[in-house]
């Protein structure tokens, strides 16, 4: 089975009111997404996340959890936000980066890279 695409879910809404909740709830302490802090700094998204993602060598997709697909959605609700789903050849899909393995990586784009290999060759 090889993997065809990654997609990434943030545990927040998408959209401008997403998007804003999110942000002050991130200021206020009351809202974290590890998966955000890594890809995205406080202003922009990280331009090492991208370098990572083009070494991947495969799709990288990060959505919010009310952008994702009714595949993706019966599949959270059994591994929870943020995750990592890797998308195989055969049509199946399985978590490799769970939130607490996030949360570890402490917003590191480096780190991630290395967590994502290593799920890999453990899997």
């Amino acid at each position: 089975m090889a993997i065809i695409r990654y997609t990434g879910i943030y545990n927040a809404d998408g959209g401008i009111w997403g998007e804003t909740r999110y942000v002050i709830g991130h200021l206020l302490g009351i809202t974290a997404c590890s998966l955000c802090d890594i890809t995205h700094s406080p202003i922009r998204r990280k331009p090492e996340w991208d370098a990572m993602v083009t070494r991947l060598g495969v799709p990288f997709e990060v959505r919010h959890r009310n952008e994702i697909t009714p595949a993706e959605s019966d599949f959270v609700l059994s591994t929870g936000l943020p995750v990592v789903l890797a998308h195989h050849d055969d049509g199946s899909i399985a978590a490799v980066l769970s939130d607490s393995q996030l949360d570890a990586l402490a917003g590191s784009v480096a780190e991630f890279e290395t967590a994502l290999a290593k799920a890999l060759f453990a899997g």
